[in-house]
C-alpha cells in the first residue's frame, strides 16, 4: 500500500528529501509514484501539513 498526498500539500519540498527510493515528484502538488513507494512512511513523518496518508 503506497502512501499519498492529498490538497493540503503546499509544495515545500520536505518529503523529497526524505524519500529513500525517490518516488515523490515535485509540482504544484507533489505526487508519490505507488509502484515505487515502499510504504515506509518518512514522508508522512516529515510533513509540516500533514497532506501524506496511506492509500
Amino acid at each position: 500500500m503506497a502512501y499519498v498526498i492529498n490538497d493540503d500539500c503546499v509544495a515545500c519540498g520536505t518529503c523529497i528529501d526524505e524519500c529513500p527510493v525517490e518516488a515523490i515528484s515535485a509540482g504544484d502538488i507533489y505526487v508519490i509514484d505507488p509502484d515505487i513507494c515502499t510504504d515506509c512512511g518518512s514522508c508522512a513523518d516529515v510533513c509540516p501539513t500533514e497532506a501524506i496518508h496511506p492509500e
